[in-house]
């Protein structure tokens, strides 16, 4: 057990002097070489590798930093560590409250890792440690929380507004925050925030941060949707969280896929969050998430809702993306370029310093936003995915030349227009099929579950294969009965038959498409780490 101790504490001092070296923070006695020369002189700078030192070695040169802001960093990096300590407990121990694991199906999701993979360490950012005492672990205690962001003139997001309730509705905090940085655009049709409502606001955002670290110093579960996009704004990192599009998941749809808070409430809750061109409330939307948890509590946690993938899909046929769109043009001259009525969302970008963003024009229905992409004018081309786009030079009112995309949000064709749900889960029982093959012929499992996939679609393509020769048959036999009967009474068997193998094959598939997905999110996490070690 000691040496497992040792082990992990020494883990601890490479890391945090790695990452003094990376970030050319020196001490007293200059940065870890400098130290080692003077420190070590039969050796010296020669044996620099932080992995092959001791244990004494680097707790030594970690003493030799003494300013404030270095004792700062080095702090944050021995928080980080615990956090990710905790973290794993509470996504490997099993717990006999809702609330506990709820918090868990948030730390297991795919996408956390890629999600909340924050840059703690940097300036700003706070990071909020749990105490390892039994009573902070199992709490139940509950705060959800909303932020209203609005666009700076470095391309990053600032918050302006916050809004924290508990789990009796009870207002926790709701405050005006002043950014500290010159704001390019407040998103004020989506925001419902200008200019004068942060006249006179003097509450910044490390007050905030204050505040929030107030309410969940006993281990206050933070819940949220689209968690890690506050917890971005705010500059905060916590581990005790439960993200509401998480939770929730689509039946038949992609893991990755996050149904909308809006669409949430109207599945679970039976009302909207917002009606059609209306701004955000943070306030209401805190309210909603924290209904949703309570929802799910009270259903149990094991019967989840199930969302239809359908409806998202139409509901993302009433969207246009709108990308690639230089911070120099606030959204208000984005309704210059994309014609029709549509409500406006302006997506959080992921780049720290990025001098890009994104929005969504949000329609009442598909034919709107249809007839908005055809009358865009510019020149087509497909993403990689198969999506129509356009990419739209004008000009600004200032006299600037600039250009966007705008992009249908899902593939057009057949298997999109007038797919039914039966038609649905045949494309999908073929995709995973397909995936199987061409991505696991090395695994033993996968082998096996690509032949029970082949005989799942051989037995398909036969069945469609009868039934488009039925509908070939010349038109006036037809009108025998008994020839219809026979067809019907067959595609009724044929259906039955289909029936049982999807509900049958239905497990295989959410494994087979939650590990693709997860190799893919993996795959993402290794590029980002090899990009960031150039």
């Amino acid at each position: 057990m000691d040496e497992k101790i040792d082990t992990a504490e020494k883990k601890v001092l490479v890391d945090i002097v790695k990452l003094l070296q990376k970030r050319g923070i020196k001490g007293s006695q200059g940065g870890w070489k400098e130290f080692l020369n003077s420190y070590d002189r039969k050796f010296g700078a020669s044996l620099s590798d932080p992995t092959k030192r001791s244990h004494e070695v680097l707790a030594a040169f970690i003493k030799t930093f003494s300013k404030e802001d270095d004792l700062k960093f080095i702090g944050n990096v021995l928080r980080r560590h615990s956090n990710q300590e905790i973290l794993e407990q509470l996504k490997e121990k099993s717990y006999d409250t809702s609330e506990q694991r709820l918090v868990q199906v948030t730390l297991r999701h795919p996408l956390y890792p890629l999600d909340y993979s924050f840059a703690s360490l940097d300036e700003d950012w706070v990071i909020i440690n749990l105490k390892k005492k039994s009573k902070v672990m199992r709490s139940t205690a509950m705060v959800a929380v909303d932020c209203e962001m609005v666009l700076c003139e470095d391309g990053t997001e600032a918050v302006v507004k916050v809004c924290v309730v508990d789990r009796n509705s009870e207002v926790k905090l709701h405050e005006f925050v002043k950014p500290s940085k010159a704001i390019a655009d407040y998103r004020t049709e989506i925001t419902g925030i200008s200019a004068q409502d942060l006249e006179g606001i003097t509450c910044s955002l490390a007050d905030i941060q204050k505040s929030m670290k107030k309410l969940l110093s006993n281990g206050t579960i933070l819940v949220g949707h689209s968690l890690h996009n506050d917890l971005h704004a705010l500059k905060l990192d916590y581990v005790r969280v439960i993200d509401t599009s998480y939770i929730f998941q689509c039946s038949d749809g992609p893991i990755h896929k996050r149904p909308s808070l809006n669409n949430l409430c109207k599945a679970v809750l039976g009302y909207e969050v917002r009606k059609k061109c209306a701004p955000h409330n943070c306030l209401d939307d805190a309210h909603a998430a924290m209904k949703l948890v309570l929802a799910m509590i009270e259903q149990g946690v094991d019967k989840l809702t199930p969302l239809v993938q359908e409806h998202i899909l139409e509901c993302e046929m009433t969207k246009l993306l709108i990308h690639n769109i230089p911070t120099s043009v606030k959204s208000d001259e984005l309704h210059k370029v994309v014609p029709g009525d549509f409500t406006m969302e302006v997506k959080p970008s992921k780049k720290v310093h990025g001098d890009k963003y994104s929005a969504i024009a949000i329609f009442s229905n598909q034919r709107e936003a249809d007839d908005a992409y055809e009358s865009v004018e510019g020149s087509e081309e497909k993403d990689s995915s198969g999506r129509r786009q356009k990419l739209v030079t004008f000009q600004l009112s200032t006299g600037v030349t600039t250009s966007i995309y705008v992009r249908k949000m899902v593939p057009e064709g057949p298997h999109v227009q007038s797919r039914n749900k039966r038609a649905l889960q045949v494309d999908e029982t073929f995709v995973v099929c397909k995936k199987v093959k061409n991505d696991h012929k090395t695994d033993e499992s996968a082998t096996t579950a690509s032949n029970q996939c082949d005989a799942h679609l051989n037995e398909i393509k036969a069945r469609n294969g009868r039934v488009k020769k039925s509908d070939e048959v010349d038109e006036s036999s037809m009108t025998a009965s008994n020839q219809s009967d026979a067809h019907l009474n067959e595609i009724k068997a044929l259906n039955e038959r289909l029936k049982k193998i999807d509900e049958e094959n239905e497990s295989l598939r959410q494994q087979l498409k939650q590990k693709d997905f997860e190799i893919s999110v993996l795959n993402k996490m290794v590029s980002n780490l090899r990009k960031g070690t150039k």
